[in-house]
């Protein structure tokens, strides 16, 4: 069982590391431990891991079904024999493509795939290559974002919805078989309450997904821009936020329905690589119960 020596948060909002687990051997009761410490911190990270393919898959299951790896860019995107695998990473091959996804530039404040109808759950990332500066990951919570709306902010966007564009990845590039549409007014999206119930602890939550193209429903397109600035203010302050200088053997997992997630850009002479599971939503974002 996990206890107060085991778990130590890492920022006053978001996020605790788990000591002394090894991700490989736990049992169905240390599950539940972890599983009960990930809904109160948001985010959970374990250092100094050795998770084979077939071990990462495992332990990622438990929390749910898993998405098979994105078809993006160019470049390979899944762990040879195991879908549910993503790689990230910026190294070139011998024909100079590269075997992983999102290169080396940064990676903008998001939610992952929020432009889904039920986006994932869960997304862990599991560090095998690291630079030796930069490639940060960050994440901010959600829900404290929401207790620090003022009221005014809080009171008018409880019944909107903002439209989550899907045209570009958290990189900035164009998402395969898509259009160029800069346009927020006219791009293809799905809606989603600004304000959330979580699905599992019914906590509110701010709810974004991303800033590029996003765009509140029913208002002028000024005065959409305007109120998701003033929204992405709140929602990334610094005070709000962890900041995770990576090590090899870390495994990073959070909770994509009540926290955001950026990345540092880093020098891409250097290699970085990355594994990373993805747990299937299994209800769409809803809006709190008055």
């Amino acid at each position: 069982m996990l206890d107060n020596k085991n778990i130590i948060p890492v920022s006053e909002y978001i996020g605790a590391m788990i000591n002394d687990v090894d991700l490989a051997k736990i049992d169905d009761n240390l599950f539940l431990a972890i599983f009960d410490a990930f809904d109160k911190y948001k985010g959970l990270l374990f250092r100094q891991q050795k998770l084979s393919p077939e071990k990462f898959v495992e332990f990622s299951r438990r929390f749910g079904d898993l998405d098979h790896a994105p078809q993006m860019e160019k470049g390979q995107t899944a762990v040879l024999g195991f879908p549910e695998i993503y790689i990230v990473s910026n190294i070139l091959d011998a024909n100079n493509e590269p075997i992983g996804s999102l290169g080396a530039g940064e990676a903008v404040w998001h939610t992952d795939m929020s432009y889904l109808s039920n986006p994932p759950d869960v997304s862990m990332l599991y560090a095998l290559e690291i630079p030796p500066s930069g490639g940060d990951t960050s994440l901010c919570s959600m829900a404290a974002a929401f207790k620090m709306l003022p009221d005014k902010i809080r009171n008018k966007v409880v019944d909107m919805s903002i439209k989550h564009d899907g045209t570009y990845n958290s990189g900035g590039l164009l998402r395969k078989g898509l259009r160029e549409d800069n346009d927020p007014m006219t791009c293809a999206g799905q809606p989603h309450p600004i304000i959330c119930a979580h699905p599992r602890t019914k906590e509110p939550v701010l709810y974004l997904g991303r800033r590029r193209n996003a765009y509140i429903l029913g208002l002028e397109r000024q005065e959409s821009e305007d109120l998701l600035d003033l929204l992405w203010h709140y929602a990334t302050l610094p005070q709000n936020s962890y900041t995770h200088e990576w090590a090899v053997g870390d495994l990073l997992m959070w909770d994509n329905r009540s926290t955001m997630h950026r990345r540092d850009p880093f020098d891409s002479s250097a290699r970085r690589l990355m594994q990373r599971t993805q747990i299937k939503g299994h209800i769409a974002p809803s809006g709190l119960e008055i």
